[in-house]
C-alpha cells in the first residue's frame, strides 16, 4: 500500500463465534487500494468467515467493519446465487448486446481464458445454455466469470482455483496480477499465491497474522518465528525448514522471483539436505517392487465414442515418481483407473509386476462408513505402518500427523468435513502400506499445513508415484517427471515440466487459430520425402525406446547404469515428441 492510498475496508477488534468455538478474536486490520492479499491457515480456522464479514455478507458478534463510500466489491463464495432458470449470457454479461460484449476485450479475455473461447466449447448451447444444466464446476466458473467481467474495486474470492485445470488457474494467476482491483483471496494453492499476492495473512487461534509477500515469505518468516519461539516449535520447524530447501532448489519460477529476503533464506537452509534421496528411494523401491512395475503395450482406451489412448506404449518403473497433466476430459483419471485395475483397454494389453500392491485415491468419499470413528476407520485398514529404515507410525500417530489428535480421533465420519474425510481417506490408504500410489485429485479440500505433512510423509516414501492434480505446487513437489494427456491419445514426456506443458498448449491454440488446409507453395515432392525419412527416424527411435525398456529391466538392480538409461530414454523421448509433431505437419501438407 502506498502513502497516499486508503484502505477499501477496515476491521476494528472484530470478534466472531460459533457456539464455544471463537474464530476471530478483536482481530483489527486493512486492506488498501491495489493489495492482493492471501489467505491462509488449516481448515476450520476461521478463514471463510474472516472473508465474509470483511465483504458485509456476515456480522461480527462485536467490534467495528467499514468500507470506504462508492465500494465496488465482487464476492466469490463457495456456494453460488446463480438462478437456474436464466441462461450463462445473462448471468455473465447481462442484457448488453452481443456486438458490445463481444468486441470488449476483457470480456474476451475473461471468457476464454475459463472457457476456451467466446462460444465457450464443451457448453451444449453455448451463452444460450440454462445454469440449471450445468455442473457443479462449471457454474463456479460462471459465477467467477461474471465477477471478473465487472468493474470492482475489491475482488473477494474463496477458493478460485477448485474446478480449474493447471491451464486455467495459469490463466487467473496472471488475469488478476495485472488488474488494478485490490483482492484478498481464501487458496490452499500454494503456486497460485506466491503468482499472485503481495501480502498474506494466516488465520490462527482467532487471530490473524500479517506477513509482506507471497507464499515463499510467508514460509520464510513462519520458520524465523519457529526457531526464535521455543524448542516445542522444533517439529513445524523442520517441516517449514524441508519445504524453504524445495522453494531454493525447485522450480526457476519461485526462485527467479524472491519476494523475501534471500540472505536470511541461504542462512536458515544452507545446512538442509535435499528433501528427498531419490536414488536411495529407487533403490529400495527396487527392492520392493521388481523389475516391472506397470508397462502399457499398444494400449488403446476409449470412453465412449471418445478415444484418450491410442495404441500408446509406456512403463512406469520403480521408484518412478509421475505427475500427470493435461486438458479436462483428456483421460487423466481414466489412466488412474486403468493401473488401478478398474478399467480394461479396448486393445493391447497393460503387464502388472507381480508385487504390486497399488493404493488408489479416486475423488470420491462414499466409502468410508458413515457410523466410524477417526481412529476406528484407519485402525480397520491397519493398526502400524512400515515407512522403511526401521520408521514407523501407529494409528494413532499417523492420525495426530494428519491433523487428528486427542478427541478428534473419537469423532464419528458422519461428522466430519469435507476437507477431514479427504485426509482420512489419505490416511487409510497410506495405513494399507502400497507399494504403488495413484492419486486423483489428492490436494482437494486439503488446507496448506495437510500438504505440507503429506509431502514430508511422500518424501521418504519408497513406491512408485503417479499424481493427477492442478495443483502445480504438490506436482513440482513431490514429482519428479510430468506426462501430460494432450488430446492426441498419447502420453507425452515433458522435460521442462508444466511450463512446457502450458507453452504447448498456447502453440497448441495459437496453431489451431492460424493453421489451414494446405500451405500455399508447398513442394509435395520433397514433403513426401520428408515424410518418409521421420518415419525412418520414427522407427529406429521406437526399437531404441524397446531396447532401453529390456536394459532398465536387465539392470534393475545397477542403479548408476539406471540413472544413466533413464536419462537416454527421456531425451529420446523428447526427440520422438518433437518428430511426431513434425510428422502431423507433413502429413497435412501432403494431403490429397
Amino acid at each position: 500500500m502506498t502513502a497516499n492510498s486508503v484502505n477499501l475496508v477496515n476491521l476494528e477488534t472484530v470478534s466472531k463465534a460459533y457456539g464455544t468455538r471463537i474464530l476471530l478474536d478483536a482481530v483489527s486490520l486493512g486492506v488498501g487500494e491495489g493489495e492482493r492479499i492471501g489467505v491462509v491457515g488449516r481448515n476450520g480456522d476461521g478463514k471463510t468467515t474472516l472473508i465474509s464479514i470483511l465483504a458485509g455478507r456476515d456480522e461480527p458478534d462485536s467490534g467495528r467493519v467499514t468500507h470506504v463510500s462508492g465500494l465496488r466489491l465482487g464476492l466469490l463464495t463457495q456456494h453460488d446465487d446463480l438462478d437456474p432458470a436464466t441462461t450463462v449470457g445473462a448471468a455473465v454479461v447481462g442484457s448488453r448486446p452481443e456486438h458490445e460484449w463481444a468486441g470488449d476485450p476483457r470480456v474476451r479475455d475473461v471468457l476464454t481464458g475459463l472457457f476456451g473461447g467466446l462460444d465457450l466449447p464443451g457448453f451444449a448451447d453455448g451463452m444460450a445454455t440454462r445454469i440449471g444444466a450445468l455442473s457443479g464446476g462449471e457454474r463456479r466458473r460462471v459465477a467467477l466469470a461474471r465477477i471478473l467481467i465487472a468493474d470492482q474495486d475489491l475482488i473477494v474470492l474463496d477458493e478460485p482455483t477448485n474446478h480449474l485445470d493447471v491451464e486455467g488457474i495459469d490463466w487467473l494467476a496472471r488475469h488478476l496480477a495485472a488488474r488494478k482491483s485490490a483482492l484478498v483471496v481464501v487458496t490452499h494453492d500454494r503456486w497460485f499465491l506466491d503468482a499472485v499476492c503481495t501480502r498474506t495473512w494466516e488465520v490462527q487461534g482467532g487471530r490473524v497474522h500479517e506477513y509482506d509477500g507471497g507464499y515463499s515469505a510467508y514460509v520464510l518468516a513462519k520458520a524465523e518465528r519457529a526457531r526464535i519461539a521455543a524448542a516445542e516449535e522444533a517439529k513445524r520447524q523442520n517441516l517449514l525448514r524441508k519445504e524453504l530447501a524445495w522453494l531454493r532448489r525447485g522450480a526457476p519460477a519461485r526462485t527467479s522471483k524472491p519476494k523475501f529476503r534471500i540472505e536470511a533464506a541461504n542462512a536458515l537452509i544452507a545446512d538442509e539436505p535435499p528433501p528427498r534421496d531419490s536414488v536411495e528411494l529407487v533403490r529400495f523401491a527396487a527392492a520392493r517392487l521388481g523389475k516391472t512395475v506397470y508397462e502399457l503395450h499398444d494400449v488403446t482406451l476409449r470412453a465412449g465414442e471418445k478415444t484418450l489412448l491410442d495404441r500408446c506404449t509406456w512403463r512406469l518403473g520403480p521408484g518412478d515418481r509421475i505427475g500427470v497433466v493435461g486438458v479436462n476430459g483428456s483421460g487423466k483419471t481414466s489412466l488412474l483407473r486403468l493401473l488401478a485395475g478398474e478399467l480394461r483397454p479396448a486393445a493391447g494389453r497393460v503387464v502388472v509386476g507381480k508385487t504390486v500392491r497399488p493404493g488408489y485415491l479416486s475423488q470420491h468419499l462414499d466409502e468410508l462408513d458413515p457410523a466410524w470413528r477417526v481412529l476406528e476407520a484407519v485402525e480397520r485398514v491397519g493398526r502400524v505402518v512400515d515407512l522403511g529404515k526401521g520408521r514407523e507410525l501407529t494409528a494413532n500417530q499417523l492420525c495426530e500427523r494428519f491433523g487428528f489428535t486427542g478427541e478428534k480421533q473419537w469423532t464419528p465420519v458422519r461428522d466430519l468435513s469435507g476437507g477431514e474425510r479427504r485426509r482420512l481417506q489419505l490416511l487409510r490408504l497410506l495405513m494399507g502400506e502400497p507399494n504403488v500410489l495413484l492419486l486423483d485429485e489428492p490436494t482437494n479440500d486439503l488446507d496448506i499445513e495437510t500438504l505440507s505433512v503429506l509431502e514430508d510423509l511422500l518424501d521418504g516414501w519408497p513406491g512408485s508415484l503417479v499424481v493427477v492434480s492442478h495443483d502445480r505446487y504438490f506436482v513440482e513437489r513431490v514429482c519428479d517427471h510430468v506426462v501430460a494427456l494432450l488430446g492426441d491419445g498419447r502420453l507425452a514426456h515433458l522435460g521442462g515440466g508444466i511450463d512446457e506443458y502450458l507453452e504447448r498448449r498456447s502453440r497448441d491454440r495459437t496453431a489451431g487459430a492460424t493453421r489451414k488446409p494446405r500451405r500455399r507453395g508447398t513442394d509435395p515432392r520433397a514433403a513426401r520425402k520428408e515424410l518418409a525419412r521421420v518415419e525412418r527416424q520414427l522407427d529406429r527411435l521406437a526399437a531404441r525406446e524397446q531396447e532401453l525398456y529390456q536394459e532398465m529391466a536387465l539392470h534393475a538392480s545397477d542403479y548408476e547404469k539406471l540413472v544413466v538409461l533413464d536419462a537416454e530414454l527421456k531425451e529420446l523421448l523428447a526427440e520422438k515428441d518433437r518428430l511426431e509433431e513434425r510428422w502431423l505437419e507433413l502429413a497435412d501438407e501432403t494431403e490429397g
